[in-house]
């Protein structure tokens, strides 16, 4: 109780004092969390209906999702699109972070907000934009135009973390390397990249993330076989609500909680 109370300086704050900020915390972190939760029982019910709380439970609407065809081409379709996005917004990330870290020139702070935009600019106007792009290029509902978007949307994650990494580093150790007669690029690959590799690691994943959970774009640029497991969701939802909705995003989340606390875990043995 000394400890919650009595300040070791004058400017201190105790946990005490700091009890209403623990509480409102908490009950932002409830509202937010709490639908997520809600939909994990509702995955389980046996009713034809989304019903909380379950009356009965049952597996039949995970059944369902796995023994439909639809459901598993589009999820194939995003897991797909997703490591195909990865594949390609980690290096041009990582290039891009690399390169603002070692240049020196007035419009390098331009630069970061230009490519941080995707991050910034609702989500909506991106995907209108990325339609009347994609509809000159003929790159709607196919899976080039779905990786070329979203990995416009996970550079700006890979960038911030790459960065990130980049920032601890101490770039004399290439600087030797390139005195030795290493190339710039052989330093980079030899010196640089294993120390920054958590960093890469967690950006990959934020990467995936960013790629599966995204809807709104999709909705503009996706269609037909192209059609990928949140864009057939929103379509479902909008025609009819059935618990099938429940047991995929209950699969989701558990998909994104996963991968998030790999993330972590990256970088924090990355931090020790």
């Amino acid at each position: 109780m000394m400890i919650l109370d009595r300040p070791a300086s004058d400017t201190q704050l105790t946990h005490g004092r700091r009890l209403w900020l623990y509480a409102l915390s908490a009950l932002i972190m409830i509202f937010l969390v709490a639908p997520t939760l809600i939909v994990v029982p509702m995955s389980f019910s046996d009713s034809v209906y989304l019903d909380f709380p379950p009356k009965h439970w049952s597996l039949r609407w995970y059944e369902t999702y796995f023994n439909s065809v639809v459901w598993r081409e589009a999820t194939y379709m995003s897991l797909k699109t997703a490591c195909l996005t990865m594949l390609v917004a980690t290096p041009l990330g990582t290039a891009a972070a690399y390169g603002l870290h070692v240049a020196e020139f007035r419009l390098k702070p331009l630069i970061y907000v230009t490519l941080a935009v995707p991050m910034i600019v609702p989500l909506i106007l991106v995907g209108i934009g990325a339609f009347f792009l994609f509809a000159r290029l003929d790159l709607l509902n196919t899976l080039p135009g779905l990786v070329l978007a979203h990995s416009c949307l996970a550079m700006p994650f890979v960038i911030i973390s790459v960065a990130a990494g980049l920032r601890s580093y101490d770039m004399n150790q290439e600087m030797v390397a390139r005195s030795l007669g290493a190339s710039r690029l052989r330093a980079f690959l030899t010196v640089t990249l294993p120390q920054i590799r958590f960093s890469i690691v967690s950006g990959m994943l934020f990467a995936f993330i960013t790629s599966f959970d995204e809807v709104i774009v999709e909705v503009f640029i996706a269609g037909g076989e192209s059609a990928t497991i949140t864009r057939r969701m929103f379509t479902a939802l909008r025609d009819q609500i059935e618990p099938t909705i429940a047991a995929i995003s209950t699969c989701l989340v558990l998909l994104s909680v996963v991968l998030l606390v790999t993330a972590q875990l990256v970088g924090g043995r990355k931090r020790s």
